[in-house]
């Protein structure tokens, strides 16, 4: 006796390259997915489950937020109130982020640093199911330096000893990953993002005491030396790698960006929705996405959800942001779903539509295959098995700047296909 439950739509996407199914069926069977594969192949134990069909949709993975901070808001001044709320306070801004991703049709989300390890009592909660949220991955609080970029989340080591105690405490504390800062940040006053915060030496105790305690490392780094010294000490995943010199401007360093793709590292671009804006307002600021991309660094989809003008309801828009950036659609959407699992650990478990996955997913109303906008309008959202309404969710419509690109790329395909 089972208690399965079939979706059939005019799409079905796996969550990889060219895993496109026309008029496809998923069957899920408790929190589970028990088959995958076009409709009219649907075995006949099935054939009596309840359906639904999803006319002009498409079914694909629930999407991955790789790189958010619940405790933000999202709102302007968000790191100054999160500093000053109290833990309880924080726990409700963290589970109102966690139920806004999941309305953006978020399954999973890596939440990237937050005050004193408040996350995990989040992470446990939305487990037991006492709230509605996406899986969650938590790094705790961000490991810096005195003085340090976001220094106030208490967490702060100025010796390779000092480091291993710290991972340590942290691993202690259940976190599932480490996020260290690498170099400083924008927003964090005396922080300059351009320099290292830490020697290799450093770098290296961090990363090599969080993998023998079988963590993965998050490594924060925007100037070159930074991002070098996260790469030569072995983290798993650098987070924005701007490039970025003093000041604003961008200076992508090649050989930098080889050995990140020799090492197989994945980069998180925090390629968030208000960043073209920002590069039309600045010119020399411009993150050299497209240029990671056709070296074969190994992008995923993250936000930075929570900071300053990026809610978390705003995913989707980040996405958008990718493709304006140069990334393929697909490749963008791979990035959201299997590539993120990967990188964070739970392929397997999720990013793809295969038999024996958690059964989170998403239908889109239309194909965001060729319009990544279409993940505004879902119609279905599944996690871990159970149904959840989203909430209304008041975005900006799409950058003007991403009609033009994915008009662009389409009109490529169809050049290339000649």
């Amino acid at each position: 006796m089972t208690d399965a439950h079939v979706y059939t739509a005019d799409t079905v996407w796996l969550g990889t390259e060219g895993s496109r199914i026309a008029d496809g069926a998923v069957v899920v069977d408790g929190d589970r997915i028990a088959w995958v594969g076009p409709a009219a192949e649907l075995p006949i134990s099935h054939a009596d489950a309840p359906t639904r069909h999803f006319a002009g949709g498409t079914i694909l993975p629930g999407l991955i937020e790789s790189h958010a901070h619940l405790s933000y808001d999202g709102g302007e001044g968000t790191k100054r109130r999160s500093f000053a709320r109290s833990a309880p306070s924080l726990v409700g801004v963290m589970i109102a982020s966690a139920r806004e991703l999941l309305s953006a049709g978020v399954t999973t989300v890596r939440d990237l640093g937050a005050r004193d390890n408040l996350s995990v009592e989040v992470r446990d909660l939305v487990d037991e199911g006492v709230v509605r949220g996406p899986r969650i991955l938590v790094a705790g609080a961000q490991i810096t330096t005195t003085g340090g970029h976001t220094w106030q989340n208490h967490a702060r080591a100025d010796s390779p000893d000092e480091l291993r105690k710290l991972v340590r405490t942290q691993h202690k504390a259940g976190v599932d990953l480490i996020k260290v800062n690498a170099t400083g940040g924008f927003m964090t006053a005396k922080s300059a993002p351009w320099f290292a915060q830490f020697s290799l030496e450093e770098m290296s105790a961090i990363v090599d005491e969080a993998h023998r305690l079988g963590k993965k490392v998050a490594a924060h780094a925007h100037g070159v030396e930074g991002i070098e010294r996260a790469v030569s000490a072995g983290v798993d995943t650098i987070e924005h790698c701007t490039f970025v010199s003093e000041g604003t401007r961008i200076a992508p360093d090649l050989s930098v960006i080889d050995e990140i793709v020799a090492s197989g590292i994945h980069v998180c671009a925090t390629a968030t929705w208000n960043l073209p804006a920002m590069m039309r307002d600045n010119p020399e600021f411009q993150p050299p996405v497209r240029l990671m991309h056709e070296r074969g660094v190994k992008l995923i989809a993250g936000n930075d959800a929570g900071i300053d003008g990026v809610p978390h309801r705003n995913y989707v828009g980040g996405l958008e942001t990718s493709v304006i950036l140069g990334v393929p659609i697909e490749r963008v959407l791979v990035g959201a779903t299997s590539l993120a699992a990967e990188a964070l650990g739970v392929a397997g478990e999720t990013g793809e539509l295969r038999t024996g996955a958690s059964a989170d997913l998403v239908v889109a109303d239309g194909d965001p295959l060729a319009d990544v906008s279409a993940l505004r309008r879902l119609r279905l959202v599944l996690a871990r098995g159970e149904e959840f309404a989203p909430d209304p969710l008041d975005v900006p419509d799409p950058d003007p700047d991403y009609v033009r690109a994915r008009d662009s790329m389409t009109a490529g395909e169809k050049e290339g296909a000649r």
